[in-house]
């Protein structure tokens, strides 16, 4: 009985930070595409430069996210 207690709170653990993760990714994906598009409006003869610093760093969030969520999956799975 205690073994499934244990498993049905990692599990619910695992999901809730699994989804804090995939929320944080979320705002920091938007919040680097609003202050983009604010930049290019600003300057557009920089919207190449801006657009690439844009896309690496969506990139390096996405594989934070990434690890983050198996790091959730393991867990849930130990």
């Amino acid at each position: 009985m205690l073994a499934l207690l244990d498993m049905s709170l990692s599990y619910a653990g695992a999901g809730i930070g699994a989804g804090i993760i995939a929320l944080g990714a979320g705002i920091g994906i938007g919040k680097i595409g609003s202050v983009a598009m604010e930049a290019i409006s600003r300057q557009p003869e920089m919207s190449a430069k801006i657009q690439t610093a844009m896309i690496i760093a969506c990139a390096l969030i996405e594989g934070v996210a990434l690890f983050g969520v198996l790091v959730c999956l393991l867990i849930a799975t130990k």
